[in-house]
């Protein structure tokens, strides 16, 4: 249904629990880690990372701004944009 319109692709933030709930400014972690939110992914929910995806970023591991520029090279690779 998508390629009508261009493409699709997959692109993978993959980021540890242990970074999420480091980075979770509104604290809903700790509330599902204390019962107060139920079928938190992750946390009493399984989290199944996809086993497809064109592009893997490891949000641990980079820069925000490294992540964008892998993003926009692989774009630019399979010809979805040009970049001057």
């Amino acid at each position: 249904m998508i390629s009508q319109y261009g493409g699709f692709i997959l692109v993978y933030v993959a980021t540890p629990l242990e970074v999420c709930e480091a980075r979770d400014p509104k604290g809903l972690y700790a509330k599902a880690r204390a019962g107060l939110i139920e079928n938190f992914t992750g946390i009493s929910d399984p989290y199944e990372p996809p086993g497809n995806a064109e592009v893997v970023i490891d949000a641990s591991k980079v820069t925000p701004e490294e992540g964008v520029q892998r993003i926009l090279s692989y774009l630019e690779e399979k010809g979805f944009i040009r970049r001057r």
